[in-house]
């Protein structure tokens, strides 16, 4: 993105937006706990609607009942809820929510096969000289590429489940035992992310002790599946897994419409300014009954989390009121609201199929409230 583009928007001042919120970046440990564990116990309870009783049962296949349609897609909302907590989770990794934050892996980074680890990479998506190049594993630009590779995008959730399965019953006892592989797998096949190209950096010390457990959970996990049930329960776990990879495929593909509305894509793979960073990324305060379905856990706010990445999702509803009533009429935080997902997501549409850039000029998106013909010269990043 050029320099023109930065220039078309006001002055903004990091200091002076912190200071308006600064009491929203305490953690409330009941909000995430109430918060998780009743979706959590809520998700349960639907699925084991939709397979007629505990996991100790014989799973009663397609019924094609309406009540099991309702409560299928009712886990799948609810299991996506809770999977997203995953970003809470790598974001307050460093002392704060010990707790909650292996009880997440546990009843759900593990049986999921999304353990924290896979995430980790997600802070460089907000690392100011990474975000939007090639060192960013979650941007691609999708303005450049044309509504094809949209559409391929977000045909990826057939196969993602599947991957996941290999990536820890398969690869992880390779990662063990074969010279070299370890480095290989880290480094291609560990990261969950929306580049398949991206190359993760090998991990610190530290860090690899966390992978290692958590691998070595999420395979026995997939092992427990495969053998328990024909060993001593005497049946194939058939019906079971069709029902994961189902419902799998609803929750990744709920998570890519998301993840095309959180951003403008537009950059190419140069590094950008902070405001270009910001107003690259989008709000959807509208319609919160709705919004929070498709964007739990504070994702609806995804360019407040740019500005904010500490700040708890609990808090960002009002934190983003406050910002738009005390801030300038002419900042740049207000080109980040998006009408509806809907809109946002035809606009890309659109101008993929041109390869245009979304405030070129400031003729695409404009501030609400504020003339477009005086223009202020300067950033200030502070």
């Amino acid at each position: 993105m050029s320099q023109e583009r930065v220039l078309a928007h006001s002055n903004f001042s990091l200091t002076v937006a912190r200071q308006i919120v600064k009491d929203h970046f305490k953690p409330n440990p009941l909000i995430y706990w109430a918060d998780f564990l009743g979706s959590y116990g809520l998700g349960i309870f639907c699925f084991q609607k939709v397979r007629g009783g505990t996991m100790l049962t014989p799973h009663q296949g397609i019924t094609g009942e309406l009540s099991q349609v309702f409560f299928f897609f009712a886990t799948c909302l609810l299991f996506y809820r809770c999977a997203l907590f995953i970003h809470e989770v790598v974001h307050h990794r460093n002392g704060s929510l010990p707790v909650f934050r292996f009880v997440w892996n546990l009843l759900c980074g593990i049986p999921f096969l999304m353990p924290s680890f896979v995430y980790y990479t997600h802070i460089d998506h907000h690392r100011r000289r990474h975000y939007g190049t090639d060192h960013d594993g979650e941007y691609l630009a999708l303005v450049k590429r044309g509504p094809w590779y949209i559409v391929y995008y977000l045909s990826w959730c057939l196969v993602i489940p599947a991957f996941a399965v290999a990536r820890f019953l398969i690869l992880t006892p390779i990662a063990w035992t074969v010279p070299g592989a370890r480095a290989f797998i880290h480094k291609h096949a560990s990261s969950m992310v929306m580049d398949p190209t991206y190359i993760r950096p090998l991990p610190t010390r530290a860090t690899m002790r966390v992978i290692y457990w958590q691998e070595a959970a999420c395979f026995a996990w997939c092992l427990g599946i495969a053998i328990v049930p024909p060993v001593f329960l005497g049946r194939w776990p058939i019906p079971f897994l069709v029902h994961a990879y189902a419902m799998a495929v609803v929750i990744v593909l709920l998570n890519s419409i998301r993840t095309l509305g959180s951003h403008r894509w537009a950059n190419s793979g140069e590094e950008m300014t902070f405001v270009d960073q910001l107003v690259d990324s989008v709000n959807f305060p509208n319609s919160p009954l709705t919004s929070e379905l498709w964007a739990p856990v504070g994702c609806r706010y995804h360019a407040l989390h740019h500005l904010f990445p500490a700040m708890p999702y609990h808090h960002m509803g009002k934190a983003h009121q406050r910002l738009m009533a005390e801030l300038p009429e002419d900042s740049p935080y207000r080109l980040t609201v998006g009408r509806s997902l809907p809109a946002v997501l035809m606009t890309l549409w659109r101008r993929s199929r041109h390869g245009d850039e979304p405030t070129s000029r400031g003729k695409r998106l404009r501030i609400p409230g504020r003339s477009h013909r005086k223009r202020p010269t300067s950033v200030k990043n502070t």
